[in-house]
């Protein structure tokens, strides 16, 4: 019992974290989108308490991704109808259902561990250089945008460059002070304060954020912020009107192949983002918990479904809300669960209060969470690994910076692949010599990509030399590596090289060589 009380004063909190850093991504995804705002919201709602419900990941966070926005906005306009689109979402999280019950959850691991870092440590980047314009009040670009090219043709940098022409004073004001108390809340003292750290300090910052922008609008209102610089929640006068809101998939339009066609497309890229969070997430995990992702596709399927089937846009795991859920000390997905009705009850009952929330003080909360996935520390621990873990560790920052999300981890996956058959390739065969006396070991995997050392080590030795030919260690050796040591073995004499082979015991390696004349 004390346990799950401990839980739940570390859950409560961190909702409200979560909810914070969810609210302006939801309405700036929906946005970029070209979907209605209020889908945005749905589909974070879905994706708290819905997937929270049905997942077993006990961190990750599940809502609209700006991984899907290009698909999202391209698909609507290539469907016309937004409740064709719709059908496809549902659409689209049957076929999730499918891959979770069909195992295909296991793709997530395959990506080794310096990928996924580096994963997390490039959307920490991105958050801070994202956020910058925001921060100073400059609010062209939307919310959550993570991609380098924007939909403005501008880019992260450029957009960060033009951001400083249009420094707000109010917004870098209020940005300053938050960012002040986001790392005053991180003090020890504070921390150690059993009534203090019950409160967020996000939501400090939020509040005092708000105070200061209503001050600015009360009494210096030409220096005030304007409505494009808050929270921008659509308001419903009354129940009725709140409910139109609401959207449904029509059938009708089954028949589109463009709808199956934006379904599958949906549902792979929506399965791959989820597996590549949910890892990244449980790696952060201070208890080391680990997500059945077969589940997590189902969960994930079901919530696509539900958030079609209302009108909300496609869902996934996210790795800044996932981010910003274990920074704030989050114990189980009751968290989660918690910060999607949270949602629901704000949107609902107070969307005039949240509309009053800077967009500048919600940017210095990303920044921190930013801060917290980038630390310099991440980045020493990869060069004391060595360059084979250092170099797709980086590779993989810089792609993901400058392409996406998915680009990045691809590249990265390869250059890993890269050091790992060369390691395997240099570790497979050694070559010793004392004098006139060689020795050649095979060990581990020899593969064709060792036969041209091997080749090349062979020819090396010099006349009336003695070789021993080293197998025994070998789990596996290509049939070019055994016509390679074969051609080798039919001219040996003629340089008066005697050779001594050890062969494994295995029946399937006891006869890879043989002399011309005996077998050695």
């Amino acid at each position: 019992m004390k346990k799950r009380i401990q839980n739940i004063s570390a859950d409560i909190p961190a909702s409200i974290v979560v909810l914070l850093v969810a609210l302006p991504l939801c309405l700036g995804v929906a946005l970029a989108s070209g979907a209605p705002l209020f889908s945005g919201i749905i589909a974070g709602v879905v994706g708290g308490i819905v997937v929270g419900l049905l997942s077993k990941s006990a961190l990750s966070v599940s809502g609209p991704a700006a991984g899907l926005t290009v698909i999202v906005a391209s698909s609507i306009i290539k469907l016309q109808h937004y409740e064709a689109f719709l059908l496809a979402v549902v659409i689209a999280g049957m076929l999730q259902i499918g891959l979770g019950i069909l195992k295909a959850g296991l793709i997530g691991d395959y990506i080794p561990n310096s990928v996924i870092k580096a994963m997390l440590a490039a959307i920490g980047l991105i958050l801070i250089l994202k956020q910058i314009p925001h921060f100073v009040g400059y609010d062209k670009n939307f919310e959550g945008d993570e991609s380098f090219k924007q939909l403005d043709s501008s880019n992260t940098f450029t957009e960060i460059i033009n951001s400083i022409s249009f420094i707000t004073p109010a917004a870098l004001l209020i940005g300053v002070v938050c960012l002040f108390i986001l790392i005053f809340w991180e003090n020890k003292k504070i921390k150690s304060n059993q009534f203090l750290q019950l409160i967020p300090g996000p939501l400090v910052a939020v509040v005092v954020g708000v105070l200061i922008s209503n001050y600015f609008s009360t009494q210096y209102s030409q220096q005030a912020l304007s409505a494009k610089q808050l929270v921008s929640l659509p308001i419903a006068p009354d129940f009725k009107s709140f409910f139109s809101f609401f959207t449904f998939p029509d059938i009708v339009f089954l028949k589109n192949p463009d709808v199956w066609i934006t379904a599958v497309t949906l549902a792979i890229v929506a399965s791959l983002e989820t597996l590549l969070s949910v890892e990244a997430i449980d790696k952060l995990d201070t208890l080391k918990r680990v997500t059945p992702t077969n589940r997590e596709l189902i969960a994930q399927g079901v919530g696509n479904m539900a958030s079609g089937l209302i009108g909300g846009i496609p869902i996934t795991a996210v790795i800044v809300r996932g981010s910003a859920n274990v920074g704030a000390g989050a114990k189980t997905k009751l968290s989660t669960i918690l910060h999607g009705m949270l949602l629901l009850i704000s949107v609902v009952l107070i969307p005039n209060i949240l509309n009053q929330i800077p967009l500048s003080a919600l940017a210095a909360i990303l920044i921190f969470t930013g801060y917290k996935l980038a630390k310099v520390q991440l980045f020493k621990m990869f060069y004391k690994k060595g360059w084979d873990q250092f170099i797709p560790f980086i590779v993989t920052i810089l792609v993901i910076l400058l392409t996406d999300l998915l680009i990045g981890i691809v590249i990265g996956i390869i250059v890993g692949l890269f050091f790992m058959i060369r390691s395997n390739f240099k570790s497979a065969v050694l070559v010793v010599n004392d004098q006139n006396r060689y020795l050649v070991r095979l060990r581990k995997d020899v593969s064709f990509l060792n036969k041209p050392i091997i080749k090349k080590k062979l020819e090396e030795i010099p006349k009336d030399s003695f070789l021993l030919l080293d197998a025994t260690r070998a789990d596996f050796i290509d049939k070019d590596i055994i016509e390679e040591v074969n051609n080798f073995l039919c001219h040996a004499h003629l340089k008066n090289i005697k050779v001594e082979i050890k062969k494994s015991n295995h029946k399937e390696m006891h006869q890879l060589f043989h002399h011309p004349k005996n077998s050695i």
